[in-house]
């Protein structure tokens, strides 16, 4: 199920609006609702993985605890990367509901550091405004 807050659909990227300094202080954190593809340094900067662990156990193993865990949706073996799961509406699971910020914004992942610089269209963002609420 997907957030009902959507104003442009993130999936077609010829939606999206070209990125602009200060965009994201009036946006509802529509890129807060793709996949996060994140690497073993990232999971350790957000403190889901220990790195004693990160050194010491084998991707696939620490795969297999975030996994099982609910953390991760899927660990790809070859470019080494991890999507983290998101919530049943479709959003991060670092995004709060009520502001539509970043909980961990500091220790973001680097695939959030680089958006709109990298990405499926670089320099461009799936923007949507804020909407009053009544």
């Amino acid at each position: 199920m997907r957030s009902s807050i959507h104003i442009v659909d993130v999936d077609r990227i010829e939606t999206w609006s070209r990125y602009r300094n200060g965009l994201c202080d009036t946006c509802m954190a529509n890129c807060c609702t793709m996949p996060v593809e994140v690497k073993l340094p990232d999971l350790v900067r957000l403190g889901l993985v220990d790195p004693f662990e990160a050194e010491h156990e084998e991707a696939r193993q620490i795969s297999k605890r975030l996994i099982k865990a609910g953390i991760a949706e899927r660990y790809h073996h070859k470019s080494e990367i991890y999507t983290l799961s998101r919530r049943a509406d479709g959003d991060c699971r670092f995004l709060d509901a009520s502001t539509r910020r970043c909980t961990v914004y500091e220790q973001r992942p680097a695939t959030c550091r680089k958006h709109p610089q990298v990405g499926p269209r670089p320099g461009f963002c799936p923007y949507g405004p804020r909407q009053e609420r009544r």
